[in-house]
C-alpha cells in the first residue's frame, strides 16, 4: 500500500483564480471513481468563507467533500477521518493548528490515517504540518521554525518564491546549521512524496519548482530542482 503525501507551497483553491488542476491531481492519486475527501481548516479558526470557498470548488468535482470544525459542535473525527480517502489540510496559523490537533488526538489519527493509505495533501501550513519541521510565519514579525508531525523527515518551507523574507531565512538557517537541507516549495507548485520520498514536482502554474536547498562544500547556497509534471 502506497503511502501519499501533497505538498502545496502557495495557490489553488484558497485564491479566487485557481484553475482547479491541483485539486484534480490531488483526487486522482486516489484512482477512485468519487473519492471521499475531508477538509480540515483549523488554522483558519474555521473561518466560513474559506470552508465555503472548499465546497464551491470541490462540489464542482467528482467527489464527495466534507470537513471537520473544532471550534462548533465536532463530528466523530476518528470514523470520519479513517473513512475518507483524501484528506485536505487547509492555510493558517500552523502553530495553533497543530496545538488543537494534539489535544483533540487528530495528530495521532492522521497518522493511523495515513498508514492506512488515506492520501494527506494540504496548502502552507496543510503543507509544512506533514515534515518534522516547517518554516512558518505563526507568531511574532519573523519566521520560525516549528516542530511538525514528522510524517515526512526534514524541514519545509513554503511561499518560497512568494514572500521576500523565505529565501534569506532558509539561508540563514543554512548558514547556521541549524538545519542541514531544506525543501522549499514555491507559489503554484507541489512536491508529491511517496512512501515519505519525493516523487515528483507537480507545477499547476508555469515554470513553479519545489528544491532541495543545502551548502555545497564552499558554503554556497545550492538550490536542487525536483523532477516535475507540468499539469
Amino acid at each position: 500500500m502506497k503511502k501519499n503525501i501533497v505538498a502545496i507551497g502557495g495557490g489553488g483553491f484558497d485564491r479566487n483564480n485557481s484553475s482547479y488542476l491541483i485539486e484534480k491531481y490531488i483526487l486522482n492519486i486516489s484512482e477512485k471513481s468519487c473519492p471521499k475527501i475531508c477538509f480540515l481548516p483549523t488554522a483558519t479558526g474555521d473561518n466560513d468563507t474559506y470552508i465555503a470557498r472548499f465546497y464551491s470548488i470541490f462540489t464542482r468535482l467528482n467527489c464527495k467533500p466534507s470537513h471537520i470544525e473544532f471550534f462548533k459542535r465536532t463530528t466523530d473525527i476518528n470514523s470520519h477521518i479513517m473513512e475518507q480517502d483524501i484528506v485536505f489540510v487547509g492555510g493558517g496559523n500552523t502553530k495553533s493548528m497543530i496545538a488543537i490537533w494534539n489535544d483533540w488526538g487528530m495528530s495521532q489519527l492522521l497518522n493511523n490515517a495515513y498508514n492506512e493509505g488515506v492520501i494527506m495533501s494540504g496548502v502552507s501550513a496543510g503543507a509544512i504540518c506533514w515534515f518534522t519541521r516547517g518554516i512558518t510565519d505563526s507568531w511574532d514579525n519573523e519566521l520560525r521554525i516549528l516542530p511538525c508531525l514528522d510524517f515526512i523527515k526534514g524541514t519545509c518551507c513554503p511561499h518560497y518564491d512568494e514572500e521576500p523574507s523565505r529565501i534569506p531565512y532558509v539561508k540563514k538557517i543554512l548558514i547556521e546549521k541549524a538545519i542541514t537541507n531544506c525543501i522549499s516549495i514555491e507559489g503554484g507548485a507541489a512536491l508529491h512524496f511517496i512512501d515519505g520520498k519525493p516523487f515528483k514536482n507537480v507545477c499547476f502554474k508555469n515554470n513553479k519548482n519545489s528544491y532541495n536547498v543545502f551548502l555545497n562544500n564552499n558554503n554556497d547556497v545550492v538550490e536542487e530542482p525536483f523532477d516535475y509534471i507540468q499539469l
